[in-house]
């Protein structure tokens, strides 16, 4: 990678160490439900406004976006989510022991939109002379039936404009270049119910989805990538003597292809149309869908991929671990955008209670935000 960027990001990160281990602490105790990221994304405004940013909102869809640069042409964007898993409205929980950091959501996304965070201020206050205009957004609702909002709401504002897309999620030294794409569905079945003896023989709800369920774990799975299926949840019924009025279930399918999704959901269209028949009415709630990836240029996107690997390869000092998942850059990728997701933390036990950050890996996290955010700007106003 080039000298001078890797020179900077090693001088900046030793001088905020002290400074990003409070900031995670402060970020890390403010609740943020996905929906309900108000108090953080509060939080992240001022403190770009109290570092000099002078153009920062938060939009329509709760996501902090600071712009740097022009904003009338081309934009990159780094992004990090301010939500958590967990539906905690009080402050969250914090402890710190042997140089870890514990706390419901601290790695997924905290101390990854620390690094941004940061990382986004040596931008600003170096005034880079610069070509191309830059997004910083903390964005919302990445997680769970949050279905990626944020993100789409981004894009649907600025669309083709974005030709870059760079997201700080997962642990080091992860770089995600493929997009999960996940369809979710809420299937409930009604009935006329009864007793369970003297009624006996009239549609059961219950029955009937669990007759669903059998025909959904058989469709052929697509093999030209990989491809599953879930079904999560099972709600219904009243007691033990009655014939189920009514009963639920989540299901959800996933690929990294957009195509096998497609072609998931026309069998699951036909899967559910052909249980129609069984006494009950069943009824199809969509709540969640997560795009697969799209038509992305694939030198483009190996460029991009090589890039951000030789940036993790040089502060990880791992080899990095290319992969597919579900994440933010699921919507750029599907819209045949060029993204990676990298991770600039090192931690565990994600979507827990009892998930942790080593502090020790936060300085090397940031040298990795700041040197690709250096990188990616420098190579587009060229």
């Amino acid at each position: 990678m080039d000298a001078k960027i890797k020179a900077a990001a090693e001088a900046y990160a030793e001088a905020c160490a002290a400074e990003q281990v409070e900031l995670l602490r402060s970020l890390g105790r403010i609740p943020a439900p996905s929906g309900q990221e108000d108090l953080r994304a509060a939080f992240c405004r001022d403190w770009f406004l109290a570092q000099g940013a002078k153009d920062v909102e938060i939009d329509e869809a709760k996501n902090v976006v600071c712009r740097l640069g022009p904003q009338d042409g081309a934009l990159l964007v780094f992004a990090a989510h301010t939500d958590v898993v967990f539906p905690d409205t009080e402050p969250l929980p914090l402890r710190e022991e042997n140089g870890i950091l514990y706390a419901p959501g601290i790695g997924d996304d905290t101390a990854n939109l620390v690094n941004l965070m940061l990382a986004a201020r040596y931008l600003l206050q170096n005034g880079l002379p610069r070509r191309v205009g830059i997004l910083v957004v903390a964005n919302a609702c990445e997680e769970g039936l949050g279905n990626l909002a944020g993100t789409k709401a981004l894009f649907r504002k600025y669309g083709a404009r974005i030709k870059g897309f760079c997201s700080f999620d997962c642990d080091m030294p992860q770089c995600v270049n493929a997009a999960v794409g996940s369809h979710r569905y809420r299937i409930t079945c009604r009935t006329q119910g009864g007793h369970s003896y003297g009624d006996f023989g009239r549609p059961n709800a219950i029955e009937i989805l669990c007759d669903l369920v059998e025909r959904l774990y058989r469709i052929e799975l697509p093999t030209e990538a990989r491809t599953t299926c879930n079904v999560g949840t099972f709600h219904g019924g009243s007691t033990v003597n009655s014939i189920a009025q009514e009963a639920s279930i989540l299901y959800e399918f996933r690929s990294a292809s957009q195509r096998c999704l497609e072609r998931m959901e026309a069998c699951f269209r036909q899967t559910v149309d052909g249980c129609r028949d069984r006494g009950g009415e069943l009824t199809v709630e969509t709540v969640g869908v997560r795009p697969g990836s799209g038509p992305v240029d694939p030198e483009a996107l190996a460029a991009l991929t090589e890039r951000s690997a030789d940036v993790i390869r040089c502060f990880s000092g791992e080899e990095p671990r290319i992969c597919a998942a579900s994440t933010d850059a699921n919507v750029p990728l599907s819209l045949g955008i060029p993204a990676v997701t990298v991770g600039t933390v090192r931690g565990g036990l994600a979507h827990t209670r009892e998930e942790w950050v080593a502090l020790d890996s936060l300085p090397a996290g940031l040298k990795i935000a700041l040197s690709l955010m250096l990188q990616e700007t420098q190579l587009s106003d060229r």
